[in-house]
């Protein structure tokens, strides 16, 4: 690249950055822009026409006026007019403008993309580094159209310096991110894949970026690299740092490329040629003695360099999972840097130990270790290094140790930090299943695990130990007797409550002939408990009393006085209200043998995968827990049960049907839904397969909600022709353009989550929808108004006939990505007389569907409020009421929008304020809301703040219209 001369240098832009950092004000910064801008503008229009050097100035003078934050709306064509100069730095100037503020729509592209073709021919490599780098910069698909076919063949051309060459690399990899579809390389990927034998390391540095991103695209096509990656490593690692001197970094040899050609052979199985292999092989155990070399300097650089080589390789060993010396070797290596005094270097020794332990060559090598990882988990300071401390401990656990380790975990628990307690339940929880001999062991360790984290064991955690329970015959009697003894602690946790509730109710006769737990020490020993828990739960121990009177008569009467008692029968909770009512009547007109059967033993649960596991999938890193690992753990210790999950998701939101749920876990058991018929639930079934991936009802039981066991990846489908001849289709080709009332219908549902979207004379389309954190479930009834059926309607779960005057049900399981604008279409096509019936409507699944009310006091509220002062993070409103200003009606709305409704926090009484959270897989935006009401004038004034700017405006336009 040519120097920059003395009398370059630019005296008055210069000047005018001194004038603008001098400034004591933000007025009188916009001052001095708004004079120079004009001064600019006036020298741009004036008759005089400027010589290459002034527009550089002031081309400069707005690039810099641009960086400061200010609109520029003028000068893109002198920035143009510079491309066409001989001279390198009005040329780079020209091009630097272009880079940052001349976008993909403008006018001026065909002159841009003509000066940039200008360049590339000139055989001047300054001039063609600049143009490629402008091409990179912007990266858009015009570039791409007009220089994708281009620049391979510069890259490739034999006369080409090799400073073109990785600038050529680097544009052409920039392009392919940005447009793959554009980016053929065809004919020139022999060639590209040979600039790996180049004999200049920054042509190979930049070419061996490019393969490893096309590689990972078309593996077939570049698999000839792998040969040629192996043997330019071989010469890397083999070669002394004085042979690569200009690539040596602190005594080690081109580390960057070592790390990026290990890097691209993870994208391969190991090789077949023997020769190679054996060469790679070679290679690695070199890297790997290397590490136990002692260091040629004491300087930081010096080991980063050397260990960022190590680890990428100990990468390579664990991907190809295929040399036990090999894997072996890297598991010492790692162990050495357990203790290290780096707290990184312990991170990631442990980080790549988790993958180690899944080897079946080194997962011996592996548990050597433990007492160090113990170690680790009880004495680090990093929390990051402690959570992955955990996680080897899990991936490592077996039979031989499985005690130890969850005896190490669940003391670790009683200190451990909130942020990943959560997830240390569940790897307790599933380590006790999972190589559980002694099953009364298990009942001990999800009892304890109550006891020490209470507020961290899920749902699914203690639903899987009553399954189990009522599954094993030989443990119930144990279950039941340890329960009593532990609702015995003056301070129990509710969800401790929940399993003794559970147990004693079904089978509290097992140990009802010790006189210290009778039946009626059992009852009252239960409801002692009952004022201190939750609705759901109080639910529950009504249903455990129910129980009560058909295995202990002689318990009847009193409890037919606690049902019957005003704070029962009179409940304020309906539900509650309700079992009081229905149990107190069941009690006293059904007959023993009527009672017996309604209220009879809950049956085995059927067998199927751990619903644990789903929930701690949703956690990302080596802990996560493989298809592999469980179907492991059923060859060791048995068949388990619950439910596991697999699926694929979307971009904003994720829809699937009931049977397609997707791959994050099922935490709040919304994810699978109820087939089209399902069965009401037995009266005297205290819970119901509540290990299917079901959600809690509003009444407070857990409804069988078994999935259907074909899938389909549609909303709806419509079938070709007769449906006896073919099976529907999945999706329309053609579907119909959206209703011209879709908007409407829309709006409709932004505060209310059930009603009829969509009505005509044929069809009736009904909705129900429930939300929680991200996840939502929603159920669509189609009714058939019509007296004839309707054909072709979808492919499984949704039946394909619907009967005149019937209607069937489909469940849509959601998940919310990130934040999203457009609700998703849903598409129907149904046969009615012979014609095809087609029809688009959106989907009422709105981004406040996703809210999690937050409580918020008056000074939170308006400190939180000030912080969210960016005039992006705003967007406000001011409208004509459409409704009548009826507070309670402005009430129900707000809560129904989701978020919390604040009282007594605004200064004005008549105003409303609300606080959420919105719920995405992604990140957590949270959002204030302001409605201030004038009833004078019949208008509104709506103020949203959000930590995301595109969220304010959606929440606004969504509001505007419901007020």
């Amino acid at each position: 690249m040519p120097a920059v001369s003395k009398g370059d240098g630019m005296r008055g832009l210069a000047v005018f950055i001194s004038d603008i950092r001098n400034c004591k004000s933000k007025e009188a910064e916009i001052k001095r822009i708004n004079k120079e801008l004009a001064n600019i503008r006036s020298k741009f229009k004036g008759d005089k026409a400027l010589d290459g050097y002034s527009k550089k100035k002031y081309v400069c003078k707005l690039l810099f006026i641009f960086l400061l934050g200010h609109d520029i709306d003028f000068g893109h064509m002198e920035a143009v007019n510079l491309l066409s100069s001989n001279k390198y730095t009005e040329k780079q100037i020209g091009y630097l403008f272009i880079s940052v503020l001349v976008n993909s729509n403008s006018e001026l592209i065909r002159l841009i993309n003509n000066a940039i073709k200008n360049d590339l021919s000139s055989r001047n490599p300054t001039f063609m580094c600049l143009a490629l780098h402008c091409i990179a910069n912007v990266g858009s698909r015009e570039m791409a159209e007009a220089f994708a076919g281009e620049i391979p063949r510069i890259l490739v051309a034999g006369d080409t310096m090799d400073s073109v060459k990785q600038s050529a690399a680097l544009c052409l990899l920039r392009l392919y991110k940005t447009s793959p579809d554009l980016v053929l390389m065809g004919e020139w990927t022999s060639r590209v894949v040979h600039l790996l034998n180049d004999q200049h390391m920054g042509v190979v540095t930049a070419a061996i970026s490019l393969i490893t991103c096309l590689s990972q695209k078309n593996p077939d096509e570049f698999k000839t690299c792998v040969s040629l990656a192996v043997s330019r490593l071989s010469r890397i690692v083999s070669s002394a740092s004085t042979d690569l001197q200009d690539y040596t970094y602190y005594f080690v040899p081109a580390p960057w490329l070592s790390c990026k050609l290990l890097r691209l052979l993870q994208c391969y199985p190991p090789p077949e040629d023997g020769a190679v292999k054996g060469r790679l092989v070679e290679c690695l155990e070199t890297i790997l003695n290397k590490a136990q070399e002692p260091p040629k300097s004491k300087k930081v650089q010096h080991s980063n360099a050397k260990n960022a080589i190590l680890f990428e390789a100990i990468s390579l060993i664990i991907h190809y999972d295929s040399e036990p010396n090999l894997l072996v070797r890297a598991c010492n290596q790692l162990g050495q840097f357990l203790q290290h005094r780096e707290t990184n270097l312990r991170y990631l020794a442990l980080e790549s130990m988790c993958t180690l332990a899944s080897s079946e060559f080194s997962h011996e090598a592996v548990k050597t270790h433990i007492e160090t990882v113990i170690n680790a988990l009880k004495t680090e300071r990093d929390v990051s290094v402690r959570q992955r401390a955990a996680d080897l401990l899990y991936a490592m656990c077996d039979r031989s140790n499985a005690k130890q380790i969850v005896a190490e975990m669940l003391s670790y628990l009683e200190t451990a930090d909130y942020s990943i307690r959560e997830e240390m339940v569940l790897k307790v929880a599933i380590l006790a299943e999972k190589y559980a001999v002694d099953y009364s062991w298990y009942v001990d360790t999800i009892l304890n695990l109550i006891r020490i984290a209470g507020d961290y064991v899920s749902e699914e955690v203690w639903y899987r130990v009553i399954q189990i329970v009522i599954n094993r015959d030989d443990v119930q009697g144990y279950a039941a007797k340890t329960v009593f003894e532990a609702l015995q602690a003056p301070a129990c946790h509710e969800n401790m409550v929940k399993v003794g509730g559970y147990i004693l109710g079904e089978f509290g006769n097992l140990i009802a002939g010790d006189p210290r737990s009778s039946p009626l020490v059992q009852f009252n020993l239960l409801h002692s408990k009952f004022h201190l828990c939750s609705v759901p739960t109080r639910a529950l121990l009504l249903s455990a009393y129910i129980k009560f009177i058909n295995l202990f008569p002689e318990t009847k009467s009193t409890i037919q006085e606690v049902l019957r008692s005003d704070s029962q029968i009179r409940n304020s909770d309906v539900e509650l209200q309700q079992r009081a009512v229905e149990y107190l009547k069941l009690s006293s007109i059904a007959s023993t043998d009527v009672l017996a059967t309604v209220l009879e033993e809950m049956p085995p649960f059927p067998e199927r995968e751990s619903s644990i596991l789903a929930k701690l999938k949703k956690k990302k890193g080596p802990g996560a827990v493989s298809v592999n690992e469980l179907e492991e753990g059923k060859r060791e210790g048995g068949e388990l049960n619950g439910g596991g999950e697999r699926g694929g998701d979307s971009s904003a939101i994720a829809a699937s049907n009931a049977s397609t749920p997707s791959p994050s876990a099922d935490l709040l058991g919304l994810r699978t839904g109820p087939p089209v018929t399902a069965a009401a639930p037995s009266a005297g079934s205290l819970l119901v397969d509540v290990f299917s991936e079901a959600g809690v009802n509003d009444d407070g039981f857990l409804r069988d909600l078994e999935p259907p066991t074909e899938s389909s990846d549609s909303l709806l489908a419509e079938g070709p022709g007769d449906s006896d001849s073919a099976p529907p289709t999945v999706v329309s080709e053609d579907p119909a353009p959206p209703l011209p009332e879709s908007n409407e219908l829309l709006n409709k549902f932004v505060c209310k989550n059930n009603g009829v979207l969509f009505e005509n004379q044929l069809l009736q389309i009904g909705i129900k929808s429930e939300y929680r954190q991200n996840l939502g479930r929603m159920y669509l009834f189609y009714g058939n108004k019509t007296s004839v059926q309707f054909l072709n309607v979808q492919a499984k779960p949704v039946e394909p006939l619907i009967e005149g005057g019937a209607q069937v049900q489909q469940v849509i399981n959601i998940e919310c990505l990130s934040d999203f604008m457009e609700a998703p279409l849903l598409n129907i096509k149904f046969r009615y007389g012979g014609a095809l019936q087609n029809l688009t409507l959106k989907l009422p699944v709105t981004i406040n569907k996703f809210f999690q009310p937050t409580e918020m006091a008056s000074h939170d509220f308006f400190q939180r409020w000030k912080q969210l002062s960016q005039p992006q993070q705003e967007a406000q409103k001011i409208f004509k009421a459409n409704h009548a200003m009826d507070t309670e009606v402005l009430k129900a709305k707000l809560l129904g929008l989701g978020m919390a409704l604040l009282e007594n926090v605004d200064p004005n009484p008549e105003n409303f304020v609300c606080a959420g959270v919105i719920q995405t897989k992604a990140q957590q935006v949270g959002s204030l809301l302001r409605l201030e009401p004038n009833a004078q004038a019949q208008m509104y004034r709506l103020t949203l703040r959000s930590s995301k700017d595109t969220v304010s405006k959606r929440l606004c336009e969504l509001l505007a219209e419901q007020f």
